[in-house]
């Protein structure tokens, strides 16, 4: 199990509660602009209501704050993340194994990172990337040999080498050797565990 699974739910009412007063304004009034009832808004102060995320949009929108504002103190709480060896997630396509190393939510947006080892058998190739994505990828080839196919180049890697690219060109990464190919990839934005 992940550390931070079993943390107990942020809490965000008394930040909220605290901005309120300090502006001078009314449940009623936020309620109001929110188009929800004061008991809901009286809920949401007191942490016995967790709203909807087009609900605290509109809260927020009400005291002129950012949802930045309201979770700056859980992302300082949560600045590791441990993924133990037999929590890693897995994803097979087909004969080639992905295995998670970080988790792709402990970043935000176009700043989230992946990374994960791929191995590849004898013979075989990676398909994921075949069409392109946005972003940039980085990898290190830790046993075997193979080809990167990036557009309509092939990028010879062995032991040892890496490798990194603009993400948006079709890429394959094929073992052409006689072992295995284990390689440790990483991915901005995060694309294959981002589920």
């Amino acid at each position: 199990m992940r550390e931070d699974e079993n943390k107990r739910q942020y809490q965000f009412g008394e930040k909220l509660r605290a901005v309120r007063e300090r502006k001078h304004l009314t449940l009623k009034a936020v309620a109001a602009h929110a188009k929800v009832s004061e008991s809901l808004v009286s809920q949401i102060e007191r942490n016995k209501v967790s709203p909807a995320i087009d609900t605290l949009l509109d809260i927020a929108d009400a005291l002129d704050i950012s949802l930045e504002f309201l979770f700056e103190e859980y992302s300082r709480r949560r600045p590791v993340s441990v993924i133990h060896r037999e929590d890693r997630r897995k994803i097979n396509e087909e004969d080639v194994v992905y295995e998670e190393l970080s988790d792709p939510f402990s970043g935000n947006g176009e700043n989230s990172f992946e990374s994960y080892t791929i191995n590849i058998p004898v013979g075989s190739r990676t398909h994921r990337g075949s069409y392109g994505h946005i972003g940039k990828e980085m990898g290190l080839v830790v046993q075997g040999e193979g080809i990167l196919h990036y557009g309509n180049k092939e990028i010879a890697l062995k032991e040892g080498d890496s490798i990194t690219f603009n993400a948006g060109s079709p890429h394959t990464l094929e073992n052409t050797g006689s072992v295995e190919l284990k390689a440790i990839w990483m991915v901005t934005p995060a694309q294959k565990f981002n589920a």
